[in-house]
């Protein structure tokens, strides 16, 4: 018989304290694809509030030339 793993359930890092500024580039790469594009909700493991504050901050950051649009 075949036996079922429930997976573990990702914990958004900013629920748990960390926070992302744009000022940060390096936590920002994090959030950012090798083409330049936002990684979905599904991979960063973030809540629906702060996936939100995380694709804001990026865009800041694309606006302010710390990060590059495409890559």
């Amino acid at each position: 018989m075949a036996e079922f793993r429930r997976k573990k359930k990702k914990i958004c890092q900013m629920c748990a304290g960390k926070s992302v500024d744009y000022k940060d580039v390096m936590i920002m790469n994090k959030y950012i694809s090798e083409k330049g594009k936002i990684l979905p909700r599904r991979m960063t493991g973030a809540c629906a509030k702060h996936q939100r504050h995380i694709a804001e901050q990026i865009k800041y950051a694309r606006f302010m030339a710390l990060i590059p649009f495409t890559k």
